[in-house]
């Protein structure tokens, strides 16, 4: 009875902190995909409802990369409060090992891990074809024509745009020029105004300038092609209605277009594709096998060009290809020779293309396998997280924000540079994908462990971490000190007396 008291009282100190490291690290994780993404966003004239489709998918995405870091924060946390306010010691105390404390954690994380596999393999293939079909929706929309004063404009294809100042109370554009060069540049097409306004069509499939007090310049190179001296047409105007192609609609694509790339596929899919390429390759290499293998008449390859005139015969065995080469011609033998020998270089002119083509097969294999793979080291690393930042949590026995939070970060930051150069030695086929992609489990999960071994056994001596914590806590006092002397620098800069006016 006392040890569920014990276990419902852990699991209710843990479960706040899970959920407010979870918020936390999520929000992290979104910013980081929206930092790499926002060129994409900016400039678009995207409607609200756009705007919430990809920030809706784009937080659904971020929530396995999410879980390992709230599981490592929330565990380091939760473990360092347990060992600052001496329960854990007192835990210790009544004769409940470190293991025993753990147990009901990892259950947790062991289910956490469990979810994350389902949610890997069920719901991401769905969530990421909608946001990639939608982030690819998004880029091909043309941008909103917003045109900057004092530089040419190009955002609008075939027309070079410049604007001195905009009114922005009557949206006036003035001392405007115009280079349309939508018809080649030899047939470009000069205009010079006042002033103008801009404004979209109702369908927005088009644009409206509208142009006031200007002349226009118009090379006629298309009517007179032979003539030397290019004729040119001038027009003054008090008004100009000039109608510009321009597609500001938003035009969601289909999903079929992502659905069938390897993001958009669980994980019978990609063994079936994977399979299935392989097939491809495995005869490719069964194919230039038998090329450079086959023996004709028994005699190898140097008898290559008696395949042209042998053909009549049933048994090639009995015969040799001297005795076949004695009752032909010159001519004849000539012709065969000549016809081997283009073959042999037809061969020879396919290999490259035959290579490309299985280099192509190999690389998408890997890409399909990291995918794959992708499924699982996500969910392991919450569980080496959790050995790694429980039994830290134990040793270090210091809770918060502060100081947790840091060693959170560092050890994140090593997690993920080892992780993204394994996935880029897979990727790039140096390193087989099973070794690419579990490198930071293979380089972590020793850490889990003799941590984990010298927290059960209070082998804390051996681990010296007051380095660490001193070089940490320099840092946040130099960070502390620092905001001290700007906001006394603030203050005083607000308490100086104003000058007497004369």
């Amino acid at each position: 009875m006392r040890i569920k008291r014990l276990y419902t009282f852990l699991i209710e100190s843990y479960i706040g902190t899970f959920l407010a490291a979870f918020l936390v690290c999520l929000f992290f994780v979104l910013m980081l995909f929206l930092w790499q993404r926002i060129d994409d966003l900016i400039g678009k004239g995207l409607e609200f409802s756009v705007l919430f489709k990809f920030f809706f998918y784009a937080v659904l995405s971020s929530v396995p990369m999410a879980m390992p870091m709230t599981i490592l924060v929330s565990s380091l946390i939760t473990f360092g409060n347990l060992g600052e306010k001496l329960e854990l010691l007192a835990m210790k105390a009544a004769g409940i090992s470190l293991f025993r404390i753990m147990r009901p954690f990892i259950v947790f994380v062991s289910l956490v891990s469990i979810g994350e596999v389902v949610y890997s393999n069920y719901a991401m293939p769905a969530i990421q074809t909608k946001l990639w079909t939608l982030l690819l929706s998004i880029k091909q929309k043309s941008p909103e024509v917003e045109i900057p004063e004092g530089v040419f404009y190009q955002g609008i294809d075939g027309y070079n745009i410049y604007v001195r100042e905009k009114d922005p109370d009557t949206k006036l554009l003035r001392d405007i020029m115009i280079y349309d060069i939508s018809k080649g540049f030899e047939n470009a097409v000069v205009m010079a105004a006042d002033s103008g306004r801009l404004k979209s069509a109702s369908d927005k499939k088009s644009l409206l300038m509208s142009l006031y007090s200007g002349e226009s310049f118009e090379n006629l190179k298309n009517q007179v092609s032979n003539a030397k001296a290019v004729p040119y047409r001038r027009e003054s105007f008090s008004k100009k209605d000039i109608l510009i192609e321009f597609d500001a609609n938003f035009d969601m694509l289909d999903e079929s277009v992502m659905s069938n790339r390897y993001l958009g596929k669980d994980l019978k899919a990609l063994t079936v594709d994977i399979d299935s390429m392989q097939a491809h390759a495995d005869s490719i290499d069964e194919a230039n096998r038998k090329l450079y293998n086959h023996h004709y008449f028994d005699r190898g390859l140097l008898s290559i060009k008696n395949l042209y005139y042998a053909d009549s015969i049933k048994d090639y065995t009995i015969y040799s290809y001297q005795s076949l080469w004695n009752k032909m011609d010159p001519a004849q033998v000539q012709d065969r020779i000549n016809r081997a020998e283009r073959q042999v270089k037809r061969m020879k002119m396919d290999q490259p293309f035959i290579y490309s083509a299985k280099e192509a097969d190999i690389k998408r294999i890997f890409r399909y396998d990291i995918e794959r793979h992708r499924k699982f080291t996500l969910a392991f690393a919450c569980v080496i997280f959790f050995f790694i930042a429980a039994p830290l949590g134990a040793i270090i026995r210091k809770g918060g924000l502060g100081f947790p939070a840091v060693i959170s970060v560092i050890l994140f930051l090593v997690y993920y540079i080892i992780d993204n150069s394994g996935y880029k030695m897979a990727r790039e086929v140096v390193w087989p994908v099973w070794q690419g992609i579990w490198l930071s489990s293979f380089v972590l999960f020793p850490l889990g462990i003799v941590l984990t071994y010298k927290a059960a056994t209070d082998q804390v001596d051996s681990i010296d971490f007051s380095a660490i914590k001193n070089w940490v806590n320099k840092i946040v006092q130099f960070f502390k000190s620092k905001s001290r002397k700007q906001s006394s620098e603030r203050e005083g800069s607000n308490n100086i007396p104003s000058s007497p006016q004369s």
